[in-house]
């Protein structure tokens, strides 16, 4: 498989492109701030670009979006999309060809209502969901009781070796496993959902003493 992070701007975004090399078939991820960047990189791989998705709506993640469909000719996806090339729409479980790849789109609210993570090979692209060391920003309430489940009930089902490649360059490396993450990110250390908020609630503290940046 062909994998590629980009670094597109704004505030240390990740866009990525990651495509079957024996078709030569791409989907194209978060490509706010830099589509152009992205699109060019595909086309010099010699790729086709057949889907282009935002992890979530927020704007640092879909800015982009208006150019990369001028660029490529496809319709941005986000929850909730029906894929005009594939007739899938973009829920939970949803499963996309891509030659001999397919993109599997695992629905993990928290961060926002409509937060996706989207497996391709033996690659998770995590978007605001989680970071290496870290997770996604949420309330005290409702968001960080539907970002621990998140969490929990998809992402830690993954196989160990599953790559983790997030939305920001946030954490302490630019990608990771959910085996590492498991073992080292220490909001995905607490016992309990409890703990998780309290890690939440005092994380400034956390940081400073932990020397995290």
């Amino acid at each position: 498989m062909y994998l590629k992070q980009f670094r597109t701007g704004g505030d240390r975004n990740f866009g990525y492109l990651a495509a079957d090399e024996t078709s030569r078939l791409a989907v194209a991820v978060d490509t706010s701030y830099n589509p152009g960047m992205i699109v060019e990189d595909a086309r010099r791989e010699g790729l086709t670009i057949r889907y282009l998705f935002s992890t979530h709506s927020h704007h640092d993640h879909t800015n982009g979006n208006e150019e990369a469909a001028r660029l490529t000719g496809c319709t941005p996806l986000l929850y909730g999309s029906l894929c005009p090339v594939s007739g899938v729409r973009i829920e939970d479980g949803a499963e996309l060809p891509l030659g001999a790849l397919q993109v599997k789109v695992l629905y993990t609210p928290g961060h926002t209502d409509d937060s996706i993570c989207l497996c391709v090979g033996d690659v998770v692209f995590t978007g605001d969901t989680l970071f290496v060391g870290k997770v996604g920003g949420t309330d005290l309430a409702e968001q960080a009781v539907t970002e621990f489940g998140s969490l929990h009930e998809k992402l830690l089902s993954l196989p160990e070796t599953t790559r983790v490649f997030p939305g920001h360059d946030y954490g302490v490396a630019p990608e990771s496993t959910i085996g590492h993450e498991r073992r080292t990110n220490p909001f995905l250390l607490q016992p309990d959902l409890e703990s998780f908020i309290g890690l939440k609630r005092n994380w400034a503290a956390y940081k400073k003493a932990h020397g995290i940046a």
